[in-house]
């Protein structure tokens, strides 16, 4: 019966939009399939460990099948005014039940470093949707050059070092949360084109928490960028306030300090640049200093100010695309995360300027494996999270072998900042190869093959140490 409502709710949303596409030719119907198939072994970096309950899943390997269906409705109505719907359904092939114990590769990290025992009792085996997107645009709004978006949005700012995704699954449909398709943010953005310069103000709501008005986490921003007529160059300026009045909890109580600490803001300002210094080579640097409070243990008897950096360098190689038939492309960039010294040693009396780096809502991820190790998947060392107190080289290529075969690969290395914990002396964190095959079946259709590697370094101890491997195949339909 709930999957027969669902199949109606949609033929009615495709009659409506038949019927305003015959009145004002401006409806757009678009979307995607994508099935995914997951191979994936060791994430806890530990092949010899026992099953993490009687019966239940294996921390050694995990085979699964991934599928999400995306619809999109556009419509271009009178004056300017538009709207945009887009309904998700992403869930694993046979899982109605969500049930995921504390352990292995399915064991979820939060901001506050819990490990959550996340168990979700629906055996319905009911479609279920979410709305990505749902938001109104209006353009030249009481003047020209104004835009205004109102509604659930995507939000995506330059390449997504600081602001570019809000990673969801409201309804705990799939195991690995890096691939869900609902990236989206509740939110206001007003735009100012003043071509070559943009000026963005943004408001999101982040948490609601309970209705009261101070204990929200809340987003706010300005984003102005300049484009210049030479170089292919670009630049932007930003400020983004990430206000956290409700932190979360901590050993099961709401964090407040005892002195009545109860601020866990974020404020990051930074800029980015990119341009061509010569033909088919891109340089392009981003830096962003963050301060505001830090509250992050139960309990805490001092204010901490927060004071970190984060830096993203890359150059890319295009010179040799068009003397050689297969198109190569080669990159390098490092990354850099400032990081709390004696992290592992932090208590309730710990003071002093907290230097980790707050990931705020990055967009933008490299690896396939290391970016979410101790985010999504929890390692022995725990305290040595991929988004703080860390260093990264990556280099990366591409070449095309035909016209619809394009190889990529990629290597990084990885090492800490500071030592968190001093028992763990060495800062080398490991290296990561991935390698991705993309074939263009058609122009609507294609296949990928993606295999991963993390070779865990001297930080990670032994029996916590063996490699773990990433391999998921891909078919997409995009209309």
């Amino acid at each position: 019966m709930k999957c027969l409502k669902v199949l109606c709710v949609l033929a009615l949303v495709f009659a409506v939009s038949a019927v305003a596409y015959a009145e004002t030719q401006s409806v757009k119907v678009s979307g995607d399939i994508a099935l995914r198939a997951f191979a994936r072994g060791d994430y806890d970096l530990n092949r010899d460990d026992a099953e993490v309950n009687t019966g239940g899943e294996s921390n050694d390997w995990a085979t699964y099948l991934l599928s999400t269906a995306e619809v999109q409705v556009d419509a271009d109505l009178t004056d300017n005014v538009s709207g945009v719907i887009r309904l998700v359904n992403q869930r694993v092939w046979g899982d109605w039940r969500y049930n995921s114990v504390a352990g292995g590769e399915l064991r979820n990290i939060t901001v506050n470093g819990i490990v959550e025992n996340r168990v979700i009792g629906n055996d319905s085996m009911e479609l279920k949707l979410d709305v990505d997107l749902a938001y109104i645009e209006l353009k030249e709004f009481l003047y020209s050059p104004l835009t205004l978006r109102i509604g659930r949005q995507d939000l995506w700012f330059g390449k997504g070092f600081i602001i570019g995704a809000n990673l969801q699954d409201p309804q705990f449909n799939i195991y690995p949360k890096e691939y869900t398709a609902i990236r989206s943010f509740d939110a206001v953005r007003a735009t100012l084109d003043y071509d070559p310069w943009t000026i963005d103000g943004v408001y999101a709501k982040i948490s609601e928490n309970m209705r009261r008005s101070d204990d929200d986490v809340n987003l706010w921003g300005v984003n102005i960028g300049y484009v210049f007529d030479v170089y292919n160059a670009e630049a932007e300026g930003y400020w983004w306030w990430k206000q956290s009045r409700n932190p979360g909890t901590a050993n099961g109580t709401s964090i407040t300090s005892m002195n009545g600490h109860d601020d866990n803001s974020v404020h990051t300002l930074g800029g980015r640049g990119s341009f061509d210094p010569i033909e088919d080579w891109t340089i392009a640097v981003e830096a962003a200093y963050q301060c505001g409070q830090y509250l992050g243990i139960n309990s805490q008897v001092n204010g901490r100010d927060r004071s970190a950096w984060a830096i993203d360098a890359m150059i890319e190689c295009r010179y040799w695309q068009d003397d050689f038939a297969w198109r190569p492309v080669l990159g390098v960039e490092y990354i850099f995360y400032s990081g709390e010294n004696d992290q592992g040693l932090m208590n309730a009396n710990t003071t002093g300027d907290y230097q980790g780096w707050d990931v705020m809502f990055r967009g933008k991820f490299d690896t396939a494996i290391r970016e979410f190790q101790n985010v999504y998947y929890a390692t022995a060392q725990a305290s040595s999270p991929s988004f703080t107190n860390q260093h990264q080289i990556l280099v990366r290529g591409s070449v095309e072998p035909t016209d619809s075969l394009t190889f990529e690969a990629l290597y990084g290395h990885f090492w800490l900042q500071e030592q968190w914990t001093p028992a763990l002396s060495n800062k080398n964190l490991g290296d990561e190869v991935d390698l991705s095959l993309t074939w263009d079946y058609t122009e609507d259709v294609s296949f990928n093959l993606l295999a991963a590697w993390f070779f865990p370094g001297k930080h990670f101890q032994s029996p916590n140490k063996d490699t773990a491997t990433d391999i998921v195949g891909t078919v997409k339909l995009s209309f």
